[in-house]
């Protein structure tokens, strides 16, 4: 039997509109929310080993990829990993990396355990609730805003998994990255201000190609 507390948590929860996570996160796969990346099974952060910002790791089942997360820029790409060395499933459930992760296990968490990171150091925190299981929705929440209230104010709902089911969400070490990931899309955020785009060569925007859909 549900308290009356509870009865308002879930009351207020259903209420809540998705809408952008607020400033100084922003969307790192502008303008699409989510890049769409079919048979998604986990993730994991590291660190770029030259300029320090966070990458993502990604695992699907099309293969592996690493992301820059401040351009969410595609920079590795393995089509055809080695199942008995690059499978999550281990006692650490870790990956080697590749491309600039060459050399480094990353820890992955997704369908096969593990998890991220659900507070940054500065008071941001991230849930999951799901009062019309077996959905899932994403809240991000400051200074421990998150039951206080309506939302917009200290908490915001910032994704509602219905089509497909939620793989992992969190934070990346350093704090400055949030992904959500689920079998069909990984949407990231980030505080790290992004660079300005140089003019594109042929005269059209950059794109951000899917894991199962790169171009050969």
């Amino acid at each position: 039997m549900f308290t009356e507390y509870e009865l308002q948590l879930r009351e207020r929860f259903l209420a809540a509109p998705v809408t952008p996570a607020p400033p100084p996160w922003q969307a790192v796969f502008r303008p699409r929310t989510g890049l769409p990346i079919g048979g998604l099974l986990g993730i994991g952060f590291a660190s770029h080993p030259q300029e320090s910002h966070d990458l993502v790791m990604v695992i699907s089942q099309g293969g592996h990829g690493v992301f820059d997360t401040v351009t969410g820029a595609l920079l590795a790409r393995d089509r055809d990993p080695d199942a008995d060395i690059c499978d999550p499933t281990g006692p650490f459930l870790t990956c080697p990396g590749i491309g600039p992760l060459t050399g480094t296990q990353v820890r992955i968490a997704g369908l096969h355990g593990g998890g991220l990171h659900s507070t940054t150091e500065d008071g941001w925190s991230v849930d999951v609730v799901s009062p019309d299981w077996p959905h899932h929705r994403v809240l991000l929440s400051i200074d421990g805003g998150l039951c206080h209230g309506p939302a917009g104010g200290d908490w915001w709902l910032i994704h509602h998994a219905t089509h497909a089911p939620l793989r992992t969400t969190g934070f990346s070490p350093s704090g400055h990255t949030l992904a959500v990931a689920t079998s069909t899309h990984l949407t990231l955020l980030t505080r790290v201000p992004s660079p300005v785009d140089e003019p594109p060569i042929d005269g059209r925007p950059r794109t951000h190609p899917a894991l199962g859909r790169l171009p050969h």
